[in-house]
């Protein structure tokens, strides 16, 4: 009996050590992450074009506000280009953040609500760690839209709406 309880506690012992020092590698990460977030929206505060860029991996994925913005990396830089060049960008800040990451640590994903001059929107995304750096492969952002005023937002985008889901229908 005595064997079985020191064998258990060793068991015990060894697998809190491991769980411990996965978590606290994931908070290491967790802190990467937030620090390049953070970087990524000053570069674009500061109209940083090749620095703002540079977040991105070279297969990434920028999906915009509008239903008709989904640009690769090259495509979104070629949009990007004059609003950078005439200081005219965007300035978000993270008013929250979350950070999760597949079992094998090598990719993460994210939400977090950022204040903007559109007001509260939400950025979400999928970053690599690619040779010893995060990079973004998707970005997202959305705009919320309060609960209380769904109805009046669709009001307004009815019209734009309807004509794009037909387009979309018949492709």
């Amino acid at each position: 009996m005595k064997k079985t309880t020191i064998l258990f506690t060793f068991i015990l012992f060894v697998w809190s050590f491991t769980t411990l020092s996965a978590q606290s590698k994931f908070e290491k990460e967790k802190t990467e992450i937030s620090k390049m977030l953070d970087d990524f929206n000053i570069a674009a505060a500061k109209a940083d074009f090749t620095a703002y860029f540079n977040f991105y991996a070279d297969e990434s994925t920028f999906i915009g506000t509008d239903a008709t913005e989904v640009w690769d990396k090259k495509a979104f830089m070629v949009w990007a280009k004059p609003y950078f060049d005439k200081k005219k960008t965007w300035n978000f800040t993270s008013l929250k953040r979350n950070i999760y990451f597949s079992k094998d640590g090598k990719l993460a994903w994210f939400d977090e609500l950022l204040d903007t001059q559109m007001k509260i929107c939400r950025g979400s995304g999928v970053v690599e760690k690619i040779s010893g750096v995060w990079k973004v492969k998707q970005y997202v952002l959305s705009v919320t839209v309060p609960n209380e005023i769904v109805d009046k937002v669709v009001v307004e985008k009815t019209k734009i709406e309807d004509v794009l889901i037909e387009k979309l229908r018949s492709e």
